[in-house]
């Protein structure tokens, strides 16, 4: 499983290479180019990292020109993540992301939603497990 991973990573690299992203920044453009803004805390949950983590992402994201942090209107405790239009360009070039993965995993897309949908089960009968 290790060396799976590690054989991904290296793939990812190579792929994003072209946008400039580092595989945990990707993971982090992806709920925002799928749901528009979020909060901290939803990056967090919807990417399972704790702040510690995704703080440092968003300010190397913020930097690069491509996210703004901003505190609620509602909630100041609450810190809102917008994509700027140099965030917002890179959806197109990232869409193209999955699809090299998928090729290059030589996986046919049949495979992918099963390969997925196990995954999924995994994850949820791990997360039961220390419920």
């Amino acid at each position: 499983m290790q060396n799976t991973s590690r054989a991904f990573n290296a793939v990812y690299r190579d792929v994003l290479r072209e946008t400039g992203l580092t595989y945990p920044q990707y993971l982090v453009m992806l709920p925002l180019w799928e749901r528009g803004d979020l909060t901290v805390k939803e990056i967090g949950a919807l990417l399972r990292l704790d702040s510690g983590t995704l703080s440092p992402l968003l300010k190397r994201l913020e930097a690069a020109g491509l996210i703004t942090r901003e505190r609620s209107t509602s909630d100041e405790r609450s810190v809102v993540i917008r994509l700027t239009a140099a965030g917002e360009e890179l959806r197109e070039p990232a869409r193209e992301v999955t699809e090299k993965i998928a090729t290059a995993a030589s996986l046919k897309a049949d495979e992918v939603r099963t390969l997925s949908d196990i995954l999924q089960r995994l994850t949820r009968s791990l997360d039961a497990a220390v419920s």
